[in-house]
């Protein structure tokens, strides 16, 4: 047989590669991946050549080939494949590698673009959040909060957030059998009242901040989660009631909570609601 009839004979070449010029079987072992690594308590082989829409001997070849670096690993009793310790190495370096303040960052200016208010980044410490991020609003009358500050976590939009949604234990222990400040009149100081609060910001999923810190400022609040479902941090937009009035909150809550959940997502986390 020529040279020119064996290239012709079986699958063409230009195939071995997918549109974008990667290696098809590079991008299938990958697929295998995300679908082991979705699935905690294994596969057999049938599921997973059934969701990689591969044949079953393509699909125990590949997994081989992914077992004999470390990546996926066979479960003998059942046969179930599963990711193996080399994937979770990967990943667990993704997570300790990410810095939620630079990758807020570009959303924060976003935000503030599009909403003409101050946008904020804010932590928990304890029983307060604590402010590393912020993009000034350019308006002349405008929200700015020195970074570092603090301010009590029942008392702020960034804080409540946090608080709504750390577990039940931390905020019990943060919350039970303590007098909370009433930092403006309208700060929700008392447990049964915040409590409620609590409940209509996780069904809603942002927090509002009502002249609670300062008098004639509204701010709405979202958190930033990690993977397990847990606060990384939240972001904020505040303005003077002038300009968020109460028919504006729910809007602006609507975005913030958005632009939050694009931040978790971003950052490998998973939004629990």
């Amino acid at each position: 047989m020529s040279e020119a009839k064996r290239r012709t004979v079986g699958r063409p070449a230009s195939t071995a590669k997918t549109s974008g010029g990667h290696s098809q079987s590079l991008v299938r072992g990958l697929t295998l991946l995300e679908y082991l690594a979705a699935s905690p308590l294994g596969l057999a082989l049938s599921e997973v050549a059934e969701m990689a829409e591969l044949a079953p001997s393509t699909t125990h070849r590949l997994l081989q080939a992914l077992q004999s670096q470390g990546f996926v690993t066979q479960e003998n009793e059942q046969g179930l494949w599963r990711i193996d310790v080399k994937t979770f190495r990967i990943g667990n370096s993704f997570l300790e590698a990410r810095d939620v303040v630079a990758t807020s960052r570009p959303f924060l200016r976003r935000l503030t673009a599009e909403t003409g208010e101050t946008a904020n980044l804010g932590i928990r410490d304890g029983a307060t959040a604590v402010f590393l991020a912020q993009h000034e609003s350019p308006q002349m009358m405008r929200m700015i909060t020195r970074l570092g500050s603090r301010a009590p976590l029942h008392a702020s939009g960034v804080g409540k957030a946090l608080l709504a949604w750390i577990p039940d234990d931390e905020r019990a222990q943060l919350l039970d059998g303590r007098e909370l400040a009433r930092v403006t009149a309208n700060t929700l100081y008392q447990p049964d009242t915040l409590g409620v609060e609590i409940e209509q910001i996780r069904a809603q999923g942002f927090a509002c901040d009502r002249e609670e810190h300062a008098v004639g400022l509204h701010c709405v609040a979202a958190c930033v989660f990690d993977e397990h479902g847990v606060p990384l941090a939240a972001i904020s937009v505040s303005g003077p009631v002038a300009r968020i009035p109460e028919a504006r909150l729910l809007t602006l809550g609507a975005l913030v909570r958005q632009t939050a959940d694009e931040i978790t997502l971003q950052l490998g986390g998973q939004v629990p609601r």
